[in-house]
């Protein structure tokens, strides 16, 4: 079997499945509040390294199923199934260690002649696996250098990215033969709604019941096409768009300021394109496990940092781009950061548990995607520190991302630290393409394609 496009062809060697070295007994373990504010798409992320300076590649193969096996056994719900359970009525994680479908591969290509730049030329259905049941399905392909790329695929209603990060480090660890840093936990009354519920009614400004539209989409992607593009952002730039997002003589961090940048150059190019004052959102994930745990004592803290699913939350924003477009960016700045605020106390998760609560039969979604109007939603991955923790015994990471599958239609934009300058981001873009043209154009100052030489491959 063989996957070809262009510039390379990847065959697939070996398609097995893997599954728990110990498997737990099978159980039904059901989606917390905050895991029904996920729709049901899946989510992918890859890890490139280089040839290891020792060990052949088969003994690495045997290597990553072997730690993988003993990672399910901590990670059980991945080796399992979303279906829907009768008795509770509703969908849950079947733990039933179905496994994890394991492809090995191999591609006639040199890492350094990957194009990180455009993913969707080299990453999509290639070296990252479509995942045709299950939670996780994993690819791990060989290249031409003897270099190496794991690509994950999961189900993103079992796990958001710090819980996909949690389970790659310390497959990584067991892949090293060390003991995990983390142990998860599945402890799902820990994120239960209080009796009787309560909360603000500011929750209805950030989620909504997810209605399907009534007429075609007419909206601002045009053509609908959407397409990845990953580049990355020298620190001088970062640090000369956080100036003047400054203006106004009050402090805001690198995400404000980067966000209130993109927000305003979007909506410059839908001023540009015709779309002119239509609605323009953008939307900035927030993780709630240490602010969920504030003032609760010390084994609730360790219990929301190794919590297993999900705990985001998605303050936003919604201006028209005419505005938006005539607006500094240091009262942008303003205008993010307030938005924030909202969505960052433990107040705003314990509402949006007992929000969800009232309404668990029905689809949410974040208020900033719930019609067409034009949407980025913006996330943060410095925290996971992936060049230092995806280290399965030959080596760190060359450049790791993550990647949105072609399919989905929404906007999304991560920032990830660079593998080469502490000062510097590397940012993963899914956009409309003329919207992608228009900051390329505008904006080349500011984004450059992610390229070999700047990883120093």
């Amino acid at each position: 079997m063989g996957i070809s496009g262009k510039g390379f062809s990847v065959e697939v060697i070996e398609n097995v499945v893997v599954g728990a070295e110990e498997p737990w007994n099978d159980h039904w373990l059901p989606f917390t509040n905050l895991d029904l504010l996920v729709p049901p798409f899946n989510v992918g992320s890859f890890f490139c390294y280089n040839q290891p300076s020792h060990g052949s590649f088969a003994t690495m193969l045997s290597t990553l199923k072997a730690s993988l096996s003993r990672a399910l056994t901590l990670y059980y719900p991945l080796a399992g199934e979303i279906v829907w359970n009768a008795a509770a009525g509703e969908n849950q994680i079947h733990c039933n260690n179905q496994g994890v479908d394991f492809i090995y591969a191999v591609a006639d290509v040199q890492l350094k002649e990957l194009n990180f730049y455009n993913p969707d030329e080299c990453i999509e259905g290639k070296l990252i696996p479509n995942k045709p049941r299950g939670v996780l399905s994993i690819q791990v392909t060989e290249l031409k250098c003897g270099g190496m790329v794991i690509g994950c695929m999961f189900d993103h209603r079992a796990a958001d990215g710090y819980s996909a990060n949690m389970f790659i480090s310390s497959w990584g660890d067991l892949a090293r033969s060390e003991t995990p840093s983390m142990l998860p936990s599945f402890r799902r009354s820990i994120l239960n709604p209080r009796s009787p519920t309560t909360y603000s009614s500011s929750i209805d400004n950030v989620f909504a019941i997810f209605e399907p539209p009534s007429k075609p989409d007419n909206d601002q992607n045009h053509d609908g096409l959407l397409i990845n593009r990953v580049y990355y952002i020298e620190g001088g730039q970062l640090n000369k768009i956080q100036l003047l997002a400054n203006e106004n003589g009050l402090r805001r961090s690198k995400l404000e300021a980067f966000t209130s940048f993109l927000w305003k150059i979007v909506a410059l190019s839908m001023e540009d394109s015709g779309y002119r004052n239509q609605m323009c959102n953008v939307a900035i994930a927030v993780d709630g496990r240490r602010r969920v745990s504030e003032g609760d004592g010390e084994e609730k803290e360790k219990l929301m940092v190794s919590h297993f699913g999900n705990v985001l939350s998605m303050s936003c924003g919604a201006k028209r781009s005419q505005e938006l477009s005539n607006m500094s960016l240091s009262n942008l700045a303003t205008e993010v950061h307030e938005f924030l605020q909202t969505a960052t106390g433990k107040d705003h998760f314990l509402d949006l548990i007992d929000w969800v609560e009232e309404r668990r039969s029905q689809p949410l979604v974040a208020r900033a995607f719930a019609n067409n109007e034009m949407s980025v939603m913006v996330s943060s991955g410095q925290r996971f520190q992936i060049m230092d923790k995806m280290d399965f015994g030959w080596g760190k990471v060359a450049f790791g991302s993550c990647h949105v599958p072609s399919e989905r239609k929404d906007s999304y934009v991560m920032t990830l630290p660079s593998p080469t300058n502490d000062k510097d981001w590397v940012v993963y873009m899914h956009m409309p393409m003329e919207h992608m043209n228009y900051i390329e154009t505008h904006a080349s100052h500011v984004f450059n394609p992610l390229n070999a030489d700047y990883l120093k491959i």
